[in-house]
């Protein structure tokens, strides 16, 4: 199938996810028809390299296509875009031995086993800051126990495998381990009680001595053979907030266009001060969607920057999460004070755009670390003077 005919269906998925998205918020369940339906369409396996059975989409289409699925449901398309990242991102670093990586894919591509990275735990906050992990691994009699706690694992309840971070017992080592979610020891605790992003059902996941196999341990901090590209397949996340800020920007422009109160001869589209709001919303929307697939774009054409990328690709995850909270209260406002009816999707939008900015990499973080690349760059300039 071409790109169209895949962006076609990944349309038709979004229309019928958009219609059970209110009940998914309400009931604040994981959307399992959503992902039946994902499966059915083999999605799950579209960011796989094609000598493994995927259509082996790149950065770009992969974005292209979560964006169009956040339109009809921001949490489906967040929880699918960690799956579908953390497979990218494999194929495109290839720190996994080929046979490894091989099997995980047939599993995908035959069962359409469901995967998630596993690596955020309370006592240590998001893992981009640094924090040593308490989860242990400790091999012996030929096999690895691990134990701990994973928070924010979405699509817990679901998941079929994790690649779960966690330190080495007896070195200061990382490790990911492959851990099969039908082993004894592995459960889900029902922790997920946020107001925004209900339908990933981010639960912890609970590991209780639980007995893997010498080769579960799938990569280790300090490989040589480990790439130094950033993470681009990160990038689901702004693209996911993107969608969601079009979604409401379409029900605004909708309403403007139908909403006609008796004190007007019109539509309220013909307001000045509602098409300066949607005036401004087109160019917020404008900039991220410019900024985030100019950015991925430039990851794929030129490869040999991706090491330097790093600032590049949290840059567009502060503008895009943030633009999109801003496009939502525009919405927000053009709508007016029905907007905040629980049976008014603004509603629901306004609760899930806040999600992204609590999303890896932090704005403190983000800029930051643009600060000091700039007085890097005066520091070099001035030692070449």
């Amino acid at each position: 199938m071409d790109k169209e005919g895949l962006i076609e269906k990944v349309e038709t998925l979004a229309k019928g996810f958009h219609e059970r998205s209110a009940e998914v918020d309400r009931l604040a369940v994981f959307p399992h028809e959503n992902f039946k339906e994902l499966k059915e369409s083999g999605y799950l396996t579209w960011t796989i390299p094609k000598k493994f059975g995927g259509l082996g989409l790149n950065l770009y289409e992969f974005l292209q296509m979560q964006e169009r699925i956040a339109r009809g449901d921001g949490p489906t398309a967040l929880s699918v875009g960690w799956h579908l990242g953390s497979l990218l991102e494999l194929a495109e670093n290839e720190t996994w031995e080929e046979e490894t990586f091989a099997q995980l894919c047939e599993k995908v591509v035959t069962e359409q086993a469901l995967i998630n990275r596993a690596a955020t735990e309370r006592g240590t906050g998001s893992p981009t800051r640094g924090g040593r992990p308490e989860t242990e691994a400790e091999f012996k009699n030929e096999q690895w126990t691990i134990n701990g706690r994973k928070a924010f694992t979405s699509m817990a309840e679901a998941l079929d495998y994790s690649l779960v971070t966690a330190v080495i017992a007896g070195t200061e080592k990382k490790g990911i381990f492959l851990v099969d979610h039908r082993k004894k020891g592995v459960s889900v605790e029902e922790t997920w009680d946020s107001a925004s992003m209900k339908g990933t059902r981010s639960d912890d996941l609970v590991l209780e001595n639980v007995k893997l196999p010498s080769d579960a341990l799938v990569e280790e901090e300090g490989d040589l053979t480990a790439p130094a590209a950033p993470k681009a397949w990160l990038l689901h996340i702004p693209a996911c907030y993107l969608g969601i800020a079009t979604a409401a920007r379409d029900y605004a422009v909708e309403f403007a266009n139908n909403y006609q109160p008796n004190s007007l001869p019109g539509p309220i589209k013909e307001v000045a001060e509602v098409q300066m709001k949607i005036g401004e919303i087109e160019l917020e929307l404008f900039q991220g969607r410019e900024l985030l697939y100019s950015v991925a774009n430039r990851w794929i054409s030129e490869p040999e920057k991706r090491p330097e990328m790093g600032n590049d690709l949290a840059a567009v995850k502060h503008v895009v999460t943030n633009m999109a909270v801003r496009v939502v209260d525009l919405s927000m406002r053009i709508v007016g004070a029905r907007s905040l009816s629980q049976s008014n999707p603004l509603e629901r939008y306004y609760r899930d755009v806040r999600s992204g900015l609590h999303n890896p990499p932090m704005d403190d973080m983000v800029i930051k670390n643009l600060a000091k690349s700039a007085f890097s760059h005066q520091q070099v300039l001035q030692n070449q003077r």
